[in-house]
């Protein structure tokens, strides 16, 4: 099982969830207003703030909060204009990292994300020194239990889909950048409006890691999502069942 997010629930810590949840929501809003910053604020014609808003609501969050953030795009306040960067690091053990951030001030956030990953036993690097071990790929996600999976699997197959990944509850698809829109309003026309539709990176090469390394890297990842300015981090760890089992049981 590769990635980090189908193992979050090991490394869950408990308490705080109104705090969580409010951080969650203001990134959530600081990606929709950005994205109705980048073209129309009508997200019929507008496939960033589309998705952002699609992904927004799969997270619970009010409608009257993504209202909010959209009517920010027209805020002549220097705190509402964001520069998006990608930051390319490693974290213990040499896995690699890629992180994505919305921020108001680049110098504080590159600090920031470089402090984090030093104190643990990574670093910052330049750009492209990880890239390669990933791809960016669109990834559409349909809840199998609302859909006939072999029918939307069939249909993304034809329509020029370049994977397809079943995990838990959710069918993963995922399609190459420049035919991700296209993709996406397809297989939405033919069945339902998906969970969740986003570009992604994804690894393609990775380290496999032991009990030990996992809870640094989980560390580093926790500590990277505390901060306001991060939106997305990957990572191309691989973590066995056994060393899956043997988080659970700490």
């Amino acid at each position: 099982m590769a990635g980090h997010s189908q193992f979050k629930n090991i490394m869950h810590r408990k308490g705080a969830q109104d705090a969580k949840r409010a951080k969650k929501f203001a990134k959530l809003a600081r990606e929709i207003t950005v994205a109705a910053k980048s073209g129309l604020q009508d997200p019929k014609q507008n496939p960033r703030l589309r998705n952002a808003i699609l992904n927004a609501r799969n997270e619970n969050m009010p409608n009257d909060k993504i209202k909010k953030a959209i009517l920010k795009a027209n805020s002549n306040d220097a705190s509402d204009n964001y520069y998006e960067i990608r930051y390319e690091g490693f974290g213990n053990s040499g896995i690699s990292i890629i992180i994505e951030a919305l921020t108001d001030n680049k110098n504080r956030t590159a600090s920031e994300v470089r402090s984090i990953l030093t104190k643990n036993g990574g670093n910052l690097g330049e750009t492209g020194s990880v890239a390669f071990n990933f791809k960016q790929v669109g990834e559409i996600t349909y809840d199998i239990n609302i859909v006939n999976k072999d029918e939307v699997i069939m249909f993304a197959i034809e329509n020029e889909a370049i994977d397809i990944i079943e995990e838990n509850s959710d069918l993963r698809i995922m399609s190459t950048p420049n035919h991700f829109g296209a993709l996406r309003n397809s297989i939405e026309k033919k069945f339902t409006e998906p969970k969740t539709s986003k570009l992604v990176w994804s690894a393609v090469n990775f380290i496999e890691i032991n009990k030990e390394e996992a809870k640094k890297i989980f560390y580093i990842i926790d500590a990277l999502e505390e901060n306001d300015d991060i939106q997305n981090i990957y990572t191309n760890i691989n973590v066995s069942e056994k060393t899956i089992k043997e988080l659970s049981s700490d």
